[in-house]
């Protein structure tokens, strides 16, 4: 069991907020009902609208089968995690499991939300979650009773992808800005270990603070501390957005690098062309799963934008780990979800969750491909890959991917 001193500190830092202590009890009948908590305000909601969509684009699927535990209807209940309010996040989630009786979760977006969820009600319900999102490296080593799986890379890993890409684009100094919480610190310091370990300067690595309507001051400081890049560590609907549009309009940068949460359609409709050159990292992979998932959000309605896929993976996989114990108690379905995440067995695509149910069914074993070839590793991270980015005629290409 993973342990250390962030569970402590993020239930401590819920104050005035209670721990549920009873269990969840799971039903054999009627419909299993499982939350969706993700920050659909705050500073990622233009992120959530394709989540969601890719997650209600997986509950039809299970449903469409018919053969969902005997027949059992599968049911997305929504709540608000905010991202940014841990407190919120948990208040949000104890309403989904008092009141709409949900017996397992997908989500968190964010690191912090996903971390207070974990610990004031995941544990205390018995209830398993899978982030398509979290990518703090602090949660791999939080204690989770084995109910904590994601769906993306750590930023441990991140830092490495994003220092070798500079490097590799002759880039010797960089100046890093970070949002002030687990995620932006976390990775901002991985980013700072990797590229000074492979002979790179950062200048400065300093905190920003979201909500603010004047970064001059943030930027000032960057500036002065030089660099031929910014790595704006934040998000896209908040600092991260407000770093990037005083640093053009002080002239102080040119070229950025976004990191995952900064990678998102806002970014590119408000700068456009001006942010051209600069680079990004997000989770995400080519080939036969990403061909098949976009195939069907594009029959769907919905674009494939950061994390859809994860959201999709995430919701089958909670589905197919309870069909392989045969019940909806997620507790139990938790101990099995790398066994049908990994080798060996049958590889299984986006659309193919009746085939899956089959296969189960037949006494046979799966490798739950999904839609961002999933493999889980550690405890309970998914090893993953990076679709390299570069802004070209202000949108974002791609590069390569990086495995």
């Amino acid at each position: 069991m993973k342990k250390n001193q962030f569970a402590k500190a993020v239930v401590a830092a819920l104050l005035g907020t209670s721990m549920l202590s009873v269990p969840a009890q799971a039903q054999e009948s009627g419909p299993v009902k499982v939350g969706l908590l993700l920050g659909f305000t705050g500073p990622l909601e233009s992120q959530t609208p394709t989540m969601g969509a890719s997650v209600d684009m997986a509950a039809a699927e299970i449903n469409a089968s018919g053969a969902f535990l005997g027949g059992r209807t599968f049911e997305i209940i929504r709540g608000d995690s905010t991202c940014g309010d841990s407190a919120a996040a948990v208040a949000a989630a104890t309403r989904l499991v008092e009141s709409e009786g949900i017996v397992s979760i997908v989500g968190g977006l964010c690191s912090g939300a996903s971390g207070a969820m974990l610990q004031a009600v995941a544990r205390p319900n018995g209830l398993m979650m899978i982030s398509p999102s979290a990518t703090s490296p602090a949660l791999s080593a939080v204690e989770d009773d084995n109910l904590f799986f994601r769906m993306s890379p750590t930023d441990a890993r991140q830092g490495v992808v994003i220092a070798n890409i500079m490097q590799e684009n002759g880039i010797s100094e960089a100046a890093i800005t970070y949002t002030n919480n687990d995620y932006g610190k976390g990775l901002s310091d991985a980013i700072e270990s990797a590229f000074t370990e492979l002979g790179g300067t950062v200048t400065l690595n300093s905190a920003h603070e979201d909500g603010k309507g004047d970064y001059s001051a943030e930027v000032g400081a960057l500036s002065a501390a030089g660099g031929e890049i910014l790595v704006v560590v934040g998000y896209s609907d908040q600092g991260g957005k407000g770093i990037i549009q005083s640093a053009l309009d002080s002239e102080s940068f040119e070229k950025f690098f976004l990191p995952d949460a900064m990678v998102g359609n806002i970014i590119f409709d408000t700068f456009g062309a001006d942010i051209d050159g600069s680079f990004g990292t997000v989770p995400g992979t080519g080939g036969a799963s990403a061909d098949a998932f976009n195939a069907m959000a594009a029959q769907a309605g919905f674009d494939v934008t950061v994390y859809t896929a994860e959201a999709y993976d995430a919701t089958i996989l909670t589905a197919l780990a309870m069909q392989a114990v045969g019940t909806s108690d997620s507790s139990k379905a938790a101990e099995v979800v790398f066994e049908i995440a990994n080798a060996p067995g049958e590889k299984i695509y986006p659309g193919e969750f009746a085939k899956a149910v089959e296969i189960l069914a037949a006494g046979g074993q799966i490798d739950y491909e999904g839609a961002s070839s999933v493999t889980l590793v550690g405890e309970g991270d998914a090893a993953g890959s990076y679709r390299e980015i570069l802004v070209d005629g202000g949108v974002d290409t791609t590069v390569r991917y990086r495995n």
